[in-house]
């Protein structure tokens, strides 16, 4: 059931309506896959999978041929030698499953030794969307398509940490001082100077304002506009909550190197501790009861398409 608030204004399943559903699901190739510890995680990537075709199912109604397709792919990556697309979810294990992009492509002998700006500004992958329509069609229907999600709340805090709790020079001046300006009554000369110091509910409070006084940004943008699930038929989902052993079974699936796993460390910021539930629940307390409902309302498609559990 939608909340209120939403029907109040355009529903957010709307935009699924009137386009193509996902063809149906086709089995993983498992030609790869050897000994039989990977047994569970299979049945619960079949589970995922069934989970999410049957939401998409229930909030398509009409058919119709997609549009804007180059948009509908920009953040899909493409590994052609070993035939894989990867929708990057920031705060998701995107920076180490680029590294291991690197690896699969040839690019580099080890994730272990791949710099953060070398993954994220050394512009050594390719996206999707630098194809031509040809090469986007025919990717999309051979290569394996895969994501890897996380509950939505525990991303959004994780963003909020990364992004704004420590020394940045593109989101402290460029969304730090609008954020400070708009919603902190009285700050000083030096917050509004620098963009320092954003607080967890004036973060909030730019989220969830229809007339944000900047953009939308991939690290918080919902799962459902990223990598728009219902749309593109995703082979493997995987999830950050059990991500090594999710990523080394896909690995598996792929035919990788045995030598490659996804790598264990943490890619920025290692002293910190990882936002996990607990954390989460101490800058929810920030906020006010109809905040927190709103935030969750704002992520509700991402909620109900991967199967988490409301906070």
């Amino acid at each position: 059931r939608l909340p209120e608030q939403q029907k109040a204004s355009e529903s957010p399943l709307s935009w699924f309506r009137g386009v193509y559903l996902p063809p149906a699901l086709h089995p993983l190739n498992k030609t790869f896959v050897k000994g039989g510890e990977w047994q569970d995680i299979d049945r619960t990537q079949e589970k995922r999978r069934a989970f999410l075709q049957d939401f998409c199912r229930k909030y398509n109604s009409r058919k119709k041929l997609q549009t804007h397709l180059v948009h509908l792919v920009s953040r899909i990556y493409v590994e052609d030698r070993h035939k894989v697309l990867y929708c990057e979810v920031p705060k998701a294990g995107c920076s180490n499953w680029k590294r291991v992009l690197m690896v699969l492509s040839g690019l580099a002998a080890s994730a272990n030794n791949i710099s953060h700006d070398d993954v994220h500004y050394g512009k050594h992958l390719r996206k999707l969307d630098s194809y031509d329509l040809k090469g986007i069609h025919t990717r999309l229907n051979t290569y394996t398509k895969f994501i890897f999600v996380r509950d939505p709340m525990e991303r959004l805090v994780s963003a909020f940490r990364d992004k704004f709790e420590h020394p940045n020079s593109y989101y402290h001046p460029v969304f730090g001082k609008a954020i400070i300006k708009k919603y902190r009554h009285n700050a000083d000369e030096e917050a509004l100077k620098t963009g320092s110091g954003v607080k967890f509910k004036e973060f909030i409070q730019y989220l969830l304002d229809s007339h944000r006084p900047v953009g939308m940004d991939i690290h918080w943008e919902q799962v459902s506009k990223l990598c728009y699930p219902c749309l593109i038929n995703y082979d493997f989902i995987g999830k950050f909550e059990t991500l090594e052993e999710d990523a080394n079974y896909f690995l598996q699936l792929v035919g990788a190197s045995a030598s490659l796993k996804f790598p264990k460390f943490k890619d920025r910021h290692s002293s910190d501790e990882r936002t996990s539930a607990e954390v989460v629940r101490q800058y929810l307390k920030e906020l006010s009861k109809q905040e927190r409902q709103l935030t969750y309302d704002f992520y509700y498609l991402d909620y109900l398409m991967f199967n988490y559990t409301s906070p």
